[in-house]
């Protein structure tokens, strides 16, 4: 098993489906090949969120902060062999805490554990971070599907 492998915008395209305005992840450091992973974000004021969430008080909105933390998980599980090409889909999101706000210049850095992985689904613990300090928290479980042709 590969440790600290450092995928790229071009490496998270090529393992995940998602693209503008969705791909929420700019980088993504695997720690332990479909165990945990750091993803990292940049928050710009030039995104769309922050047209409608708030023009004059940006904040990033939570459910997109869950979102970045299963994209990082996404990149962390679909680059084990056995699940190239495949698509996970939420299946639930437990415990979710939002703890602080996440506006442009941060750098959100997400950490993800897969805690359990058996057959297709996987469940997963994520932190969210701006300098050290946790913005967000949630237990996520996820199915892994086929990709439709």
């Amino acid at each position: 098993m590969s440790e600290n492998v450092v995928v790229d915008i071009r490496g998270i395209m090529a393992t995940i489906p998602h693209r503008f305005p969705m791909l929420l992840v700019d980088r993504v450091t695997i720690l332990e090949e479909g165990k945990k992973a750091i993803g990292l974000k940049n928050v710009t004021m030039n995104e769309d969120m922050f047209n409608g969430h708030f023009p004059n008080n940006p904040v990033m909105p939570g459910v997109l902060i869950i979102e970045a933390m299963a994209q990082t998980a996404g990149v962390m599980m679909l680059r084990l062999p056995a699940l190239k090409g495949k698509t996970p889909l939420f299946a639930f999101i437990n415990d979710v805490k939002f703890r602080n706000t996440v506006v442009p210049g941060d750098q959100l850095e997400m950490h993800v554990e897969c805690v359990r992985f058996g057959g297709k689904v996987c469940k997963l613990k994520a932190q969210a971070f701006v300098n050290k300090e946790v913005r967000a928290e949630a237990e996520m479980t996820c199915v892994i599907v086929d990709t439709p042709k």
